[in-house]
């Protein structure tokens, strides 16, 4: 088997993996902040379990592949949910549950993909494959659950943070939009946006600076093996959480 085709092999066993999981954490955001008096998402279409709704050019097709590349791994995200924080009934409370409910899915999604490990072994399936998938299924989630929590803007975890925070604190932090930050066209020559085809200047236009900055310090810092005694360990304890909670449907099962 040669390099090209174990690449392309590699590359779809994460593809559903990475879609689901980057999708379905944003759904939850939608649904959540719908619970507790937003429907921005909900108005927008953007409850639903179709990958193409959410698909945003540089986190879901760029990043991944860069961080195959990089470190194996195909992390990335999907187009945020509109959240509209002031519509929530009590915004500074229900906002740690709308950040929270994206690494929920991720754990939930993560919990599935062992039980899914668990139906292919008693039902005596060894297709490399449909484990690797699984392995795929498990690793993504877990770190896309971490990763999220973290409390930098615009992750997950700061809006958990900001939630907890009291607001004289809260003044002297660094604040950032949950869809992220000034469009990269926005920085660029007007000349070269115009000499740009349509759709090369649609793909600029969607990315946000502040996405690109936070990854890109993201992928230096592993790149010098900062995060990675971190991320491993945080992944490891999460993964073992996973194979925890599905565990009773082996001994069902077996």
């Amino acid at each position: 088997m040669n390099s090209t085709h174990q690449t392309v092999q590699a590359l779809l066993v994460f593809a559903i993996p990475v879609l689901f999981a980057i999708s379905l954490h944003e759904v939850g955001h939608g649904y959540v902040a719908r619970y507790f008096g937003d429907p921005t998402a909900a108005n927008e279409g953007r409850l639903s379990i179709n990958p193409l709704r959410h698909i945003d050019p540089f986190g879901t097709v760029v990043l991944p592949l860069v961080l195959y590349w990089l470190i194996q791994l195909p992390f990335g995200y999907a187009k945020p949910v509109p959240v509209e924080f002031d519509r929530l009934r009590n915004p500074k409370k229900h906002m740690a549950f709308v950040a929270l409910a994206g690494p929920a899915a991720n754990f939930a999604m993560g919990v599935a993909w062992s039980i899914i490990g668990i139906l292919l072994a008693v039902a005596g399936i060894g297709e490399r494959f449909w484990f690797d998938m699984v392995r795929a299924g498990v690793s993504v989630n877990a770190v896309m659950m971490v990763f999220n929590l973290l409390p930098i803007p615009p992750l997950d975890g700061s809006h958990v943070l900001a939630s907890v925070l009291p607001e004289r604190v809260l003044r002297w932090l660094p604040t950032v939009p949950p869809d992220g930050g000034r469009s990269l066209a926005s920085l660029l020559p007007s000349g070269m946006l115009a000499a740009l085809p349509k759709r090369t200047f649609k793909l600029v236009n969607d990315i946000a600076v502040i996405d690109v900055l936070i990854f890109a310090s993201f992928i230096l810092l592993m790149r010098l093996h900062v995060l990675d005694s971190f991320l491993s360990r945080a992944m490891t304890i999460a993964i073992a959480a996973f194979a925890k909670v599905a565990s009773p449907f082996y001994f069902l099962l077996s």
